[in-house]
């Protein structure tokens, strides 16, 4: 049996999105994962990543970045491809930036073109290439399912980040589509995500939150159980900007957050949005790490990171959250901080248990690193083996 050569693969990152560790956004993250996955390969021979001008300069290396011009949108865009998208019609707005994007497809052999959150592009895609739409959030709620069937009918495959979303994205698909999709969940990086040497806890509990600071991903939630608790013995960090970048003026989400956490005096640390570089360190330095999202997540890289660093993870049990954890970690019923602080209280009691947890964790992130994720997408978008 021989192996087929493999095809040569370009990923389109959402129009202007940064391909760097400087950035905590998930897509990036992901694509870095998929490409580093595959170990070090001869330029010519790495996966290509579709990166607009002027976007950080730091770049990860896993993929060779190609650049591209990105046009000025115009302020009635998303107005324009409202209507359209009513009329079922291609979305002119959005292509625009799709439309520059994919002009780096002219520098690939015949391969695959893994469309990232673009529903808009596979139609885009020249035809000696296999378009594939990479889901990693709900895409198509403003579709109907003529304008789904229309829009997707070249895609090869329908790629989500879980079952959840997978299931969500069908109830948006024409019948005829279904057996396009398929399920390649999130992998983790175990290597620079990894326990600390001694798991044992200090004089304090430290519970950290990593994430932005919005309403959905429930900061809020997690500081009302730490009051609740009132345990002098508890250290709280929570670690996040609105969005990723530290420099961004506090929200008002923010603020009231900020003075309720004085109640906590030394015992809570506030920090702004932190590049992906520093994060693992802090993961390692945590006694729990809590991802108590009010929103349904798609997958949430989070629990996973904080799993491959022996951390015990306690998440939401909601969305794609609960198969992000595997059996592994403690699930809770989302904006629910009663139920949350019971958790903590039994970890911060029970030093066994806590330690029993993050080890189930870190055997949960190992059967699931980015290799693993890297061979479910090849499944996906690789011919099967002949001879």
């Amino acid at each position: 049996m021989t192996t087929p050569p493999r095809r040569p693969e370009l990923h389109l990152l959402t129009p202007g999105d940064h391909f760097s560790p400087r950035t905590g956004s998930a897509i990036p993250t992901v694509v870095d994962g998929l490409c580093a996955a595959l170990g070090p390969l001869p330029s010519d021979e790495r996966p290509r990543v579709a990166v607009a001008r002027g976007t950080y300069p730091d770049r990860y290396p896993s993929a060779v970045p190609v650049e591209y011009d990105l046009p000025e949108s115009a302020r009635a865009d998303r107005y324009l491809d409202a209507a359209a998208g009513r009329l079922g019609l291609p979305r002119p707005g959005v292509r625009r930036g799709l439309r520059a994007a994919l002009r780096t497809q002219n520098r690939l052999d015949d391969g695959v073109v893994l469309l990232h959150n673009a529903p808009q592009a596979v139609p885009l895609v020249e035809g000696r290439h296999t378009p594939v739409l990479y889901a990693h959030n709900s895409l198509l709620r403003s579709y109907t399912h003529t304008e789904a069937g229309r829009t997707l009918e070249r895609a090869a495959a329908i790629v989500c980040v879980s079952a959840a979303l997978a299931q969500q994205t069908a109830d948006h698909l024409p019948p005829s589509l279904h057996d396009r999709l398929r399920v390649v969940p999130n992998g983790v990086d175990t290597v620079r995500f990894r326990p600390r040497a001694d798991p044992r806890r200090g004089e304090r509990l430290r519970v950290l939150f990593v994430g932005r600071m919005i309403p959905d991903k429930g900061a809020d939630v997690l500081l009302d159980a730490v009051l609740r608790l009132a345990r002098p013995d508890l250290d709280l960090t929570l670690v996040g900007s609105q969005n990723f970048d530290a420099g961004a003026g506090p929200s008002a989400y923010q603020r009231d957050l900020t003075r309720r956490a004085t109640a906590l005096g030394d015992r809570v640390h506030l920090h702004p949005f932190t590049p992906r570089s520093r994060i693992a360190a802090l993961f390692r330095a945590a006694d729990v790490l809590v991802v108590p999202s009010r929103w349904a997540e798609p997958f949430a890289l989070t629990v996973l990171e904080g799993m491959a660093s022996g951390v015990p993870v306690v998440a939401s049990a909601i969305g794609g959250i609960p198969e992000a954890m595997g059996g592994a970690g403690i699930p809770v019923p989302p904006d629910d901080p009663a139920a949350l602080a019971t958790v903590l209280d039994a970890l911060a009691t029970d030093e066994g248990y806590r330690q029993r947890v993050g080890r189930e964790g870190r055997a949960r992130a190992e059967a699931g690193d980015w290799g693993w994720a890297r061979q479910r997408l090849d499944r996906v978008v690789s011919p099967a083996p002949v001879g």
